[in-house]
């Protein structure tokens, strides 16, 4: 399928309902047609993986596009310079977190990136850090704890800062540290009681909301479950 195509076909996908839906979620784009996500997905399965395809369709513009170019990419291909120049165009925090989690945390360049972006100060690029924190504390099984404990001050830092898309991506890496096992829980309970006690409402925020997760009985049942499975 060529790119022309491709645009055709996520534009007879679109939907003008689904675009006014995602403008009140904070999902604004210079080009949407409001493709739904399974449709997308579809489409990605139909085309296969295809890197050149995949850096000509982010070239469009086109919100759609560009999700569907995340699916498409080969990771073990994608550079370090593409990782740069993509992460520039995030615009909103959907686009940010789909090539975040479909593409960028598949890498070989994801924690560097991901250390680098967290200190960055434009918004996107900034919780484009912290949201591959949080899927590499998912997706990565057999990497050590003390690389995560590594990460800890870095989301302490970052905690005061008060745009919201910077926010709740700092507060999703921090949850999503403390699931991955009790070690990793005691240390984020702990970075989240450091971070209740700084003089922001963003700070405030994260540590109570991070806080009442990682202290849920659900949480605990489960991390105490996977111990005693091993």
């Amino acid at each position: 399928m060529t790119v022309k195509q491709i645009l055709h076909r996520l534009k007879s996908l679109g939907n003008l309902n689904n675009v006014a839906g995602m403008s009140r979620f904070g999902i604004v784009a210079k080009k949407v047609y409001g493709a739904s996500a399974p449709s997308i997905r579809l489409l990605a399965k139909e085309i296969g993986k295809n890197h050149k395809l995949a850096l000509k369709l982010w070239d469009t513009e086109v919100y759609d596009a560009r999700i569907l170019s995340a699916f498409i990419d080969e990771p073990e291909i994608v550079s370090k310079k593409q990782m740069d120049s993509w992460v520039k165009d995030f615009d909103n925090w959907a686009i940010c977190d789909g090539v975040c989690i479909h593409l960028f945390r598949k890498t070989p360049f994801a924690w560097k990136k991901s250390i680098e972006w967290s200190r960055r100060k434009e918004e996107f690029v900034k919780r484009a850090g912290f949201t591959l924190f949080a899927t590499l504390a998912v997706h990565n099984k057999d990497v050590d704890n003390e690389k995560f404990i590594e990460i800890l001050p870095i989301i302490k830092q970052a905690s005061t800062d008060e745009r919201n898309g910077v926010k709740k991506a700092v507060n999703w890496a921090l949850r999503q540290i403390g699931k991955r096992n009790l070690i990793l829980n005691q240390e984020a309970i702990k970075t989240a009681e450091e971070i209740k006690k700084i003089d922001s409402p963003s700070a405030r925020w994260i540590a109570s909301d991070a806080l009442r997760e990682l202290r849920s009985k659900m949480v605990q049942k489960r991390l105490q479950k996977y111990v005693n499975k091993k």
